[in-house]
């Protein structure tokens, strides 16, 4: 919406000059602001994610490592019985 105003000296008109100022409103800046938002709430949602892919990595190497753990006690179990057996079948 522009708006116009006239220059007066002295409370009347100056003969063969006319100044015309147009003044602009912008927006309040809506706009803006709820990009801001938006824009906030997907850096927040990204470090979420990020941080929940790191601990499901964590957890699956805890696991691996377990795993790995349970397979070396199963193996020494089952050295420990071939030792035994053959101790019986030589005596």
């Amino acid at each position: 919406m522009a708006e116009e105003y006239v220059e007066t000296v002295d409370g009347e008109r100056v003969p063969g000059s006319h100044t015309t100022v147009i003044h602009e409103r912008r927006s309040s800046g809506g706009a803006a602001m709820l990009m801001a938002v938006v824009l906030l709430v997907a850096v927040i949602a990204g470090i979420y994610l990020f941080s929940q892919s790191s601990a499901s990595d964590v957890a699956k190497n805890n696991a691996i490592a377990s795993a790995a753990s349970d397979v070396g006690s199963a193996a020494k179990k089952v050295g420990g019985a071939a030792e035994d057996a053959a101790h019986k079948a030589t005596d």
